[in-house]
């Protein structure tokens, strides 16, 4: 009877460890993101609306002061990814980059980063976005649609020639632009 219960025991211990290590995998990989989808659609961001002392004929509120003054298609880099990248300037100097008609896969803990990396086409592109400088501008909202991400003032944008959305979970690109000056 001893040996059945230390069998019980061992089977009980080995069981237990299994569903530890299956909830972990399951933390870590989130497998459940491979078939759901997220859909944000930002509109383009707003001008400051002129101060009441604002001298006649100042620009409205709205995106009639905006100005492109960089852009890049996405490549797909370890997921299928698509779209455009902008970044805008405002009237009052505040910069945003924002993605447009984004397409690619949903993923554990993805993020929008400006970087000085050169964006490279295939597996070679995968990895290098971490290597050298890059600036977090958030987590990626969704893997679908239009949104906008402010870039901080301090952020020199001659310094950062690419945007990557970044796994930082996995340290991989899902899909990468080059920065073009306009």
């Amino acid at each position: 009877m001893a040996r059945n219960g230390r069998r019980r025991t061992v089977v009980l211990g080995a069981v237990l460890v299994v569903a530890v290590l299956a909830g972990v995998g399951v933390y870590w990989f989130q497998p459940w993101k491979l078939w759901t989808d997220d859909e944000v659609n930002d509109a383009l961001p707003l001008a400051p609306a002129p101060s009441a002392g604002a001298v006649s004929g100042a620009r409205p509120a709205g995106s009639a002061g905006l100005r492109t003054v960089a852009g890049g298609g996405l490549i797909s880099h370890e997921h299928t990814t698509t779209g455009s990248v902008k970044v805008l300037e405002l009237p009052d100097g505040s910069r945003t980059l924002r993605l447009e008609n984004l397409v690619t896969s949903n993923g554990p803990d993805l993020r929008v980063w400006l970087t000085d990396a050169p964006v490279k086409e295939g597996v070679a592109g995968w990895r290098v976005f971490d290597d050298g400088k890059y600036v977090s501008l958030g987590k990626l909202k969704a893997n679908k649609g239009d949104q906008n991400y402010p870039i901080p003032g301090d952020v020199r944008l001659e310094d950062y020639t690419s945007v990557t959305i970044w796994c930082d979970r996995f340290d991989v690109s899902f899909g990468a632009a080059e920065l073009s000056r306009t």
